[in-house]
């Protein structure tokens, strides 16, 4: 492995990147998640179509996250120490809908996030 690919990203997750059966086929093995939130966004629903994220997840709508007028507004969820290449992997797994951003969670820290595109 190079350099580049042995690097640690921290992915934040508030929806189907938490499910076993998601980790397990797009990562090959099981995260291991700390609680944390995203503070300034508000969590609504989006129906998915793409017929490998269908498989995948076994839902059809998932959470999308979008920034909040609220400050009050906190999306809960998991942060996940993983790979570049793992990173790539679930930039794969998520679909139009979303965009891949980093944010400064609760914690204090910064940590990619897929948004609402």
């Amino acid at each position: 492995m190079s350099p580049a690919s042995d690097r640690c990203e921290l992915l934040f997750s508030y929806g189907t990147l938490q499910l076993e059966r998601v980790q397990l086929e797009s990562f090959g093995r099981l995260l291991d998640g700390e609680d944390d939130a995203m503070p300034g966004y508000r969590r609504t629903m989006v129906e998915i179509t793409d017929p490998d994220v269908l498989r995948k997840s076994g839902e059809r709508f998932h959470p999308i996250v979008a920034p909040s007028d609220n400050p009050a507004d906190e999306v809960a969820g998991k942060v996940f120490r993983i790979t570049a290449a793992e990173l790539a992997a679930a930039d794969r797994y998520e679909v139009s809908d979303y965009k891949r951003v980093t944010v400064r969670l609760r914690s204090g820290r910064k940590a990619w996030v897929y948004i609402q595109a």
